[in-house]
């Protein structure tokens, strides 16, 4: 069971990171990028503010996945509950002034990617199955093996971004910089730290919750340990 819950806490470390690099993107101020397009576009429009927005798209997302035949982990179930609330904690505490310079914008947008795929490989590697975006994208991986990941990546974006769009989220200068350097700056980072996320064997919440019988019936009397 310690094993698991040290994994479940990397999950959650790994996803600080991704909320952090998420929050370097919107603060960017240059034009929202599409995942957060998006949600502000679905804000627009009903009464729920962006984290609850991001939810939503996060449960829609997870049923796409399902569909897909991707298994869904805790880790899916922790990045849908916790990623959009980490980044409204970032965007409330942040106590800078709105930036308001394209060039720097376009700076901390790009360190913004660093963090996102380096948050991604965090909690990827605990191998409890990617968060509903993640998974989305590790699942069309697995249907476009020919084609690298980042590539997959800026398809994917660009579809979401056209909905986002088309429900009045935010664009700018931004959108455009994320929708294609997002998924190019994803793969430069794995090329550099030897990270390929459709080799990982990942387990479902099934598979999890076997380990921690496993694990109690091996040790009826510390069901703490692994």
């Amino acid at each position: 069971m310690r094993k698991i819950l040290l994994e479940w806490l990397k999950i959650a470390g790994g996803l600080v990171v991704f909320a952090f690099g998420v929050h370097l993107t919107i603060y960017a101020n240059i034009g929202l990028a599409p995942w957060d397009c998006l949600g502000m576009g679905i804000a627009k429009h009903t009464p729920f503010n962006y984290g609850i927005s991001m939810t939503l798209v996060a449960v829609t997302v997870l049923l796409i996945d399902l569909a897909l035949r991707e298994r869904i982990g805790f880790g899916t179930i922790i990045d849908a509950l916790l990623t959009g609330n980490f980044v409204q904690i970032f965007n409330s505490l942040n106590p800078f002034e709105d930036n308001e310079n394209l060039w720097f914008g376009i700076a901390i947008m790009l360190v913004g990617f660093v963090f996102m795929a380096l948050g991604m490989w965090i909690y990827m590697k605990a191998q409890q199955c990617c968060g509903p975006r993640d998974a989305l994208l590790v699942g069309l991986g697995k249907r476009l093996p020919k084609i690298p990941i980042g590539i997959v990546e800026i398809l994917l974006w660009a579809v979401v971004l056209l909905i986002g769009f088309l429900l009045g989220g935010p664009v700018g200068w931004g959108t455009l910089i994320s929708t294609f350097g997002a998924g190019l700056v994803m793969q430069f980072v794995y090329n550099i730290i030897r990270f390929e996320p459709r080799e990982l064997k990942h387990r479902d919440v099934f598979a999890v919750l076997r380990e921690i019988e496993a694990d109690g019936a091996e040790n009826p009397s510390t069901g703490d340990q692994s």
